[in-house]
């Protein structure tokens, strides 16, 4: 259902700035096995500085389209891909680059538990109020609470209610920059 989308994005992220359509990064899946998450880019092209930032509220690296993308959720598309690939699922809890991992896990001892699920492309934690940047360390230890709970009590009921809530958090666009 969502193909359509794919060239018109494209098209506009081309027209936006210069650089890569879709981009690749490296994050933890099932049992912290290294995939490539796709996604679409909504970032200026920039020379990595070895610390990966998440992106923040007026973020300056941020495109005019990648706010429209960002805000509606529309960059993580691509990982349909991921889906297809058997590497995500549609709801699990959402996949953090290594160096989030880590600092993660050094905030909650409980944050590896998370990775016993496949990740999902969306997620109780960000339905709950945590989607977006983690600042502090009550918004790690709410959503790494979020994750854990959904690992402990994964039904397919709990994912049908979890995918129509995230039509209603990509509605409100709350945490989404």
């Amino acid at each position: 259902m969502t193909l359509p989308l794919f060239p018109i994005i494209a098209l506009a992220i081309k027209l936006d700035s210069p650089g890569p359509v879709v981009f690749r990064q490296r994050r933890s899946g099932r049992n912290q096995s290294p995939f490539d998450v796709f996604k679409f880019r909504t970032m200026t092209v920039q020379h990595e500085t070895g610390e990966a930032q998440q992106a923040t509220a007026g973020d300056p690296r941020i495109t005019r389209v990648g706010q429209i993308l960002r805000r509606t959720s529309l960059d993580e598309l691509p990982q349909l891909i991921n889906v297809l690939k058997g590497e995500m699922s549609l709801v699990g809890p959402r996949p953090h680059l290594a160096e989030h991992d880590e600092r993660f896990a050094a905030i909650v001892d409980t944050y590896p538990h998370r990775h016993q699920v496949k990740p999902g492309l969306t997620g109780l934690a960000q339905v709950s109020g945590f989607r977006g940047e983690t600042r502090t360390r009550d918004s790690v230890e709410g959503r790494v609470a979020a994750d854990l709970n959904y690992v402990r009590n994964w039904s397919l009921w709990l994912d049908a209610k979890i995918i129509a809530r995230t039509f209603i958090a990509v509605a409100s666009g709350r945490n989404a920059y």
